[in-house]
């Protein structure tokens, strides 16, 4: 079969929606995330009848669980069925998990321009935290390996290196990508398309 991954970014949630940097914290969908990830499901299996034939995995984290159990509701199939991988799951903002940027900024000053001036090899202050190139590396072998067709729900910064990796997009572009919620992104080999 051709190759065919939609990617699908969790539903909103209170720290989206508040503008907290939410990394690798275990938050829970909001309602309107809830309503994002059932409309989601009802859209991929308009698009996919079949969709029941593919593989489903989807990163470890609550939120993007939820929203894959409500992906496959939407589109008619049992919540269960589907993997977990940790390379899925999102950047890791280190210390600055939970805070909003002006947090960060009132924190320590110029912080946020040091992390404009260069977003995608920026790496917070903390042990755990990642840069988005650090996490592209660690996508890449599964991105690399993922046998088609496929469904994916993720992050946002997961979005950002499937469009560095399979869409040639720059550095700076994709680290100012705006990755929607509300939306499912598909891959077949020749180029990226939202849907």
């Amino acid at each position: 079969m051709a190759t065919l991954i939609y990617f699908i970014r969790h539903g909103q949630t209170d720290w989206n929606a508040t503008m907290r940097l939410q990394g690798q914290a275990d938050t829970d969908l909001n309602d309107l995330g809830r309503a994002q990830a059932d409309r989601n499901g009802e859209r991929l299996a308009e698009l996919q009848p079949d969709i029941a034939s593919f593989r489903f995995v989807a990163s470890p984290l609550k939120r993007t669980r939820e929203t894959m159990e409500r992906v496959r509701a939407g589109a008619g199939l049992p919540r269960r069925g589907y993997l977990t991988d940790p390379r899925l799951i999102e950047v890791h903002f280190g210390d600055w998990q939970g805070k909003t940027l002006e947090e960060v900024e009132a924190g320590r000053p110029g912080a946020t321009a040091e992390r404009e001036a260069d977003k995608w090899h920026f790496v917070p202050p903390g042990v755990a935290a990642e840069s988005y190139d650090r996490l592209m590396s660690r996508f890449r072998p599964f991105f690399e390996e993922i046998a088609p067709p496929t469904v994916c729900v993720t992050h946002g910064g997961i979005i950002r290196a499937v469009f560095r990796i399979a869409g040639g997009m720059g550095a700076t572009e994709a680290a100012a990508l705006v990755i929607p919620q509300d939306r499912i992104l598909r891959w077949d080999g020749e180029g990226l398309e939202w849907l």
